[in-house]
Parts: C-alpha cells; sequence; structure tokens
C-alpha cells in the first residue's frame, strides 16, 4: 500500500499564528513551541535551514526531540555542495559531514534534497562531478536531486540516478515545464517519489490563499497516479498558494485524506 506524506516547506513562520481570526499556530504560540505543534498536525516537512549551513547536532537533536516517533524530515543538501562546489570532490568533506549531522535523526530522516542551482550546466565537466557524487551517497539514505535545467532530463542522467537509487525530484516551478516533469515520472525506477510545489516570489504574507491553484493540483495528483513509487512526500511553499497548510490540505483531500490544522487555532498557549 502507498504510504503518502504531504508536508509544508517549513515551520517557522510567525505570519501562521492567529491573531484575530484563526490561522495555523493558535494565539500566542512561541517560535521554539512551532515544530511541537506542526508535527502534531502533519507527519512530515522539508526544512530549508539546512541549505545556508550545516546544523548543529544540538539543534537536529531538539527536532527529533520535539516530534512523535511517526514524524519525517526532508532536509535540503548545504549550498556550498550544490551551489558553490557543484557536486566536485572538493564537496566530498561538507557532504560527510552534513550526513553525519542529518542522521542525528534516525529513522525520522526521510529524505536528502540536492537542489542544483539554474546555472548547473548540463556540459561534461557537471556530468562527471554528478556521476562521481551520486556515487559517494551512503546507499541507506534517500537521496532526492533537483534539477533546474531541462536539459538534464535525458537517458543518461536517469539511468546514472536509477543506478545510484537516487530519485528525481517532480517540481511545479518555473524552471522545467510541467510536460516534462510529467513525462519524466515514468523513468523514476525507485520506490520513493519527492514534488515539490514553489511559486512566484511575489507574495509579501502567508496567512491566507491569494493565489489559488486547485486545477494544477488536480492535474499533478492524476499525473502521481502513474506514480510506481511506494512512498510519496510532496511539500508546498507558501509561495505557490500564499498560505502552504491550506495547499498541503488541498492535496490531502485530493488523495482522500483528512485535512488538518492544530486542534484550537484560537486557544491561548498562556
Amino acid at each position: 500500500m502507498r504510504r503518502i506524506f504531504i508536508a509544508c516547506q517549513g515551520w517557522n513562520y510567525k505570519d501562521w499564528i492567529t491573531l484575530d481570526e484563526p490561522v495555523f499556530y493558535p494565539r500566542g504560540t512561541q517560535i521554539d513551541q512551532m515544530l511541537s505543534i506542526y508535527s502534531e498536525v502533519f507527519d512530515a516537512v522539508e526544512v530549508d535551514s539546512t541549505f545556508y549551513a550545516i546544523p548543529n547536532k544540538s539543534v537536529v537533536e531538539s527536532w527529533y526531540r520535539k516530534t512523535p516517533e511517526w514524524f519525517r524530515f526532508a532536509l535540503k543538501m548545504p549550498r556550498e555542495i550544490s551551489h558553490e562546489k557543484f557536486l566536485s570532490k572538493e564537496s566530498f568533506k561538507t557532504l560527510e559531514a552534513f550526513i553525519d549531522a542529518a542522521c542525528v535523526l534516525q529513522d525520522k530522516l526521510m529524505a536528502i534534497l540536492i537542489q542544483l542551482p539554474p546555472y548547473f550546466e548540463a556540459n561534461r565537466t557537471n556530468a562527471l562531478n554528478l556521476r562521481d557524487f551520486l556515487r559517494q551517497l551512503p546507499k541507506h539514505l534517500n537521496f532526492v536531486i533537483e534539477f533546474r535545467q531541462d536539459k538534464w532530463l535525458i537517458d543518461w542522467t536517469f539511468n546514472e540516478l536509477n543506478h545510484n537509487n537516487v530519485s528525481l525530484c517532480l517540481v511545479e516551478g518555473e524552471w522545467i515545464s510541467r510536460e516534462k516533469m510529467f513525462q519524466a515520472i515514468e523513468y523514476i525506477k525507485n520506490d520513493f517519489c519527492y514534488v515539490r510545489f514553489m511559486g512566484k516570489r511575489d507574495i509579501t504574507t502567508f496567512d491566507r490563499i491569494v493565489r489559488p491553484q486547485d486545477e494544477n493540483l488536480i492535474i499533478w495528483k492524476k499525473a502521481l497516479e502513474l506514480s510506481s513509487a511506494e512512498t510519496l512526500l510532496i511539500s508546498f511553499s507558501n509561495f505557490y498558494e500564499g498560505f502552504a497548510p491550506e495547499s498541503a490540505n488541498k492535496m490531502r483531500k485530493l488523495f482522500g485524506l483528512e485535512p488538518r490544522m492544530p486542534v484550537d487555532r484560537q486557544a491561548s498557549l498562556f
């Protein structure tokens, strides 16, 4: 039976705290309480902060402690590896240090996302770096790679990913067309599929839906039915529609799952 995890990209948003009308977090929620509350609602989260620096193990331990045993994390690989060193051999030490910190999550570590920049050109040098980098990845962890140039979506790339049991990240965004993303689904041969819903970064507050994408969600849901992956992780950015928790709940409904919100969004925590 397929396991479906639907998540938000992050949990630390002050706009999600209830002030007057109910939003997501109860009135009075403190920043250090957010993850615990979030994890009572959704069963997974994408962590963006790891893109900027390797987290201290004490921080990762706190994530572990604040979440229930069934909760799962997807961590973005540091940009030093993907955006600065382009997966070259010079990035291998950073990779090792990052994986060491990430594994503090133990079974709660669901995936590690390798997000490549739009300027990671499809050329021989980068292809060789990619090939060697994939071979460095531990086989017991789920790695997912996101390309932002469609020139990478070729047989050679799919063969390398499948050979190393690394999944292609499917993305609703400005970089690669939805049509080409859907065409790539049939080439994903491993049991894990990761889908990310992004959006134009022109939204300034994140407390309500301001850019409805209901038809697009229906189209994606139908496309994902063609995936043979046993585990499906879907994450939403606030920039997709304006309010990631509601976007996540829309997708939950499409998959026949109950929408989720904190038990009492208006109650004071004091």
